[in-house]
């Protein structure tokens, strides 16, 4: 008997491993074919021949006779290395995720099927000029080529949800503009957020929160209190889309003056959220029309940021207010009417089935007004604001006429500045700074994109919809935004900071990011005569932090309660400033820092302080220089602290906090002990592999505030100086030879771990 029982055993055993061994075989066959000869006629959309050359790191430089062969070639590329970031990306867009993954999607699909981003996609493609839809349908035609030359396993992510592709549409290349246009242009999630802060804080402590906004926090009209309930619950559906309004992004350029060859460089990192895969995809495309080299994005047949034969171009976020809300006053005889300033008007209405894995369908019905979408429709049982208001969203990412795939089809086809700026001219949303440079010598910044130009006030929160004061009206011309073309100094810097004066007449922002990245950049442009590769590399890699230099010496005022603490202000008195991962100096300083900010802001925001998610550097310097030093008494305690007391106290508790966590000896920590990049899988959290292999970590230097960025959510429990969101992308286009142009993108090509 137990000779059969170990037989059976040793039997089984054998199966299991066979099975594994014969799934991970199967795995494999996901993996891209980079080598041999595939077969598409005409009729698959293939007219002449291409050649595929896939370089040791994975890059494909693609060779064709025109560039509709190019972009059907890209469509098959990306398919086979990140079609499951291409159906997430697709299903994301239009509303469809919880077909695959269940109810927990269902909030952020009744969000996307409210905003209607995939219906504004479908019409998008109508009004495109054809030459863009040519392109469009031809990498359509190459995904698709794809998924029916596919013999083997389809990625993991897939397998793994039982997931059976559709065939690939322009609109679903289309949608991804209209994320990056909800991601990229989130300031109504500060608006939902200063409506929740109106009914707790005053006129005067919001100023403080927010120092550059114009405007009072909130309209008379309106009561805190019936608002602030359905800001929490949109907050809450919005989940990490919220976290992705913390954009940031570097590019300058200097003219031939000030280079080592006596013409241009460029340099661009744009921030995003950190995920494997990241965005962005490298690829290089040739033919005699069309030459065009950098970050492509799975699922878009154009490259996004690159350059072509004659001309190189980078973006980053303006930090434009292109969105508002309204509340909308229900009709009182016609709960299917709003008030307007010329009488009741129906609601537009549509309904929308979401399918949902493993439970019954929902039908969601979409409201519409004069301003946009009710987005309080996507609470779970409708969204009243009070028993007869809701919220409707503006935004110019939410209109038809979007012609922004066209402008950036122009960039890649651009030969010289006359055809960028014509280009430029069709960028809708979201709002960008384009930073330009060619071989002629000219480098150029315009600010591009649809600004709202409101009959009164900044969007800065909730409006009344009711009484029309505060609509749109139109949007800047193009020509009146922010630009520079041949700048006197030969350089030009780019980084989400204020790009006008504070005395403009036109309004576009309350939103600039502190200028500590742009006024770094050109300190270190200030450092070599003559740029290089090298020196603008170094740029890029600079973590130097000025905010760390301006609080520091506020810091220090303080009288500490230990020896300890003596010690280590005599080790931060020394510290350069180097957000350095193996030097101790930054972790202590960001421990301190953040044990304040939560000593100083947390009892008068109470829940609300954790969707704060960084340190408000200009906001602290007001405290602590005394100007609002009020916020310093903890409103918890009968006693009345002051600034000393809180910055004793905060010191104390943060090394308390750091012996716990890494050993008492502190001048062996090392800032990248904490501060570590992290991409993470979408799926991660669900499978038992943790990290590996769908994502991983890595030490890094820098912070919030420097030029080689890494930020965090300091006001996170869990892993608050985690760096979540940075460069996943970096370039420097070097416009005397394109051919040295350097590039790095984080992760690597494939999405197939």
């Amino acid at each position: 008997m137990r000779r059969v029982l170990k037989l059976s055993l040793a039997v089984l055993a054998v199966a299991v491993v066979a099975a594994l061994a014969g799934g991970y075989v199967w795995l494999l066959t996901a993996l891209p074919r980079v080598s041999g000869t595939l077969s598409f006629g005409p009729e698959a959309g293939l007219a002449e021949p291409v050649e595929i050359v896939r370089d040791a790191r994975g890059v494909p430089h693609i060779f064709g006779a025109s560039a509709g062969d190019l972009h059907f070639a890209l469509g098959y590329v990306h398919a086979q290395d990140r079609f499951w970031q291409m159906e997430a990306m697709r299903r994301l867009g239009a509303g469809r995720l919880a077909e695959v993954v269940g109810e927990a999607a269902l909030p952020r699909d009744r969000l996307m099927r409210t905003l209607g981003l995939y219906g504004l996609a479908e019409r998008q493609y109508q009004r495109l000029m054809p030459e863009t839809q040519a392109a469009l349908d031809a990498y359509a035609a190459g995904v698709n080529a794809w998924l029916g030359n596919s013999l083997g396993a389809l990625p993991p992510e897939m397998e793994l949800l039982g997931i059976e592709p559709e065939p690939w549409k322009p609109a679903d290349s289309l949608v991804w503009g209209k994320l990056m246009g909800l991601t990229l242009s989130g300031n109504w999630q500060d608006e939902l957020l200063r409506l929740r802060l109106a009914e707790r804080l005053s006129p005067a402590q919001l100023e403080q929160l927010w120092p550059d906004r114009r405007g009072p926090a909130l309209h008379g009209a309106l009561d805190p209190s019936s608002l602030g309930a359905v800001a929490e619950e949109m907050m809450a559906a919005l989940g990490d889309l919220a976290e992705s309004r913390r954009g940031a992004s570097n590019a300058w350029a200097v003219d031939g003056r000030r280079t080592v060859t006596g013409k241009p460089l460029l340099a661009n990192d744009p921030h995003l959220g950190f995920r494997a895969p990241v965005l962005w995809y490298l690829t290089r495309l040739e033919s005699p029309e069309l030459a065009v080299t950098g970050a492509t994005v799975p699922g878009v047949p154009f490259v996004i940021l690159g350059h072509n034969r004659r001309v190189a171009w980078g973006l980053t976020a303006t930090q434009g207010d292109t969105m508002d809300l309204f509340v909308e006053r229900l009709d009182a005889n016609d709960p299917g009417a709003y008030q307007t300033p010329e009488g009741p008007r129906p609601f537009e209405t549509r309904s929308e089935t979401i399918r949902v894995r493993g439970g019954d369908e929902e039908t969601l019905v979409v409201r519409r007004t004069r301003h946009g979408p009710v987005v309080s429709d996507v609470l779970k049982g409708g969204g009243g604001v009070g028993g007869d208001e809701v919220l409707a969203l503006s935004g110019t990412f939410l209109r038809d006429g979007d012609l922004t795939p066209q402008a950036i089809h122009g960039f890649n086809m651009a030969e010289d500045w006359v055809g960028f700026r014509a280009a430029l001219a069709d960028f809708h949303t979201p709002l960008q700074n384009v930073l330009y440079a060619d071989s002629e010598g000219v480098i150029s910044f315009w600010v591009a994109g649809k600004v709202p130009w409101r009959k009164a006030g900044t969007g800065w929160t909730a409006s009344p919809g009711w009484t029309g004061e505060t609509d749109w009206v139109g949007f800047l011309p193009f020509r009146d935004l922010p630009s520079s073309v041949r700048p006197e100094g030969g350089r030009l810097v780019s980084a989400n900071h204020r790009v006008v004066a504070e005395d403009h007449p036109d309004f576009i922002s309350d939103d600039w990011a502190p200028g500590y990245r742009a006024r770094r950049i050109h300190a270190l442009l200030d450092e070599s005569p003559a740029q290089s590769l090298e020196t603008m590399a170094r740029a890029q890699r600079d973590h130097l932090s000025p905010m760390a230099l301006e609080l520091l010496p506020l810091l220090l005022r303080t009288k500490p309660e230990s020896g300890r603490g003596e010690r280590v202000l005599g080790v931060l008195r020394q510290w350069d400033g180097l957000m350095s991962n193996r030097r101790p100096e930054p972790l202590i300083f960001m421990a301190w820092l953040r044990e304040l900010n939560q000593a100083i802001a947390a009892d008068e925001l109470g829940d609300l302080y954790a969707s704060l998610p960084g340190v408000r550097p200009r906001f602290l310097a007001s405290v602590l220089d005394g100007s609002a030093a009020a916020w310093c008494d903890d409103l918890g305690t009968e006693a009345v602290e002051t600034c000393a007391d809180q910055l004793a106290g905060s010191l104390e508790t943060a090394m308390d906090g750091l012996v716990e966590e890494h050993g008492a000896n502190f001048v062996r920590w090392h800032w990248g002990e904490a501060h570590k990049a992290k991409f993470l899988h979408p799926l991660a959290s669900a499978l038992p592999f943790g990290l590996s292999p769908w994502g991983r970590e890595i030490a890094t230097d820098g912070g919030d505030f420097t030029v080689n960025r890494g930020a965090m959510n300091t006001a996170k429990a869990d892993g608050p100086f985690d760096h979540l969101h940075g460069a996943g992308y970096r370039a420097i286009y070097d416009l005397a030879d394109l051919s040295r142009s350097r590039f790095m993108v984080a992760m690597g090509q494939s999405g197939i771990p």
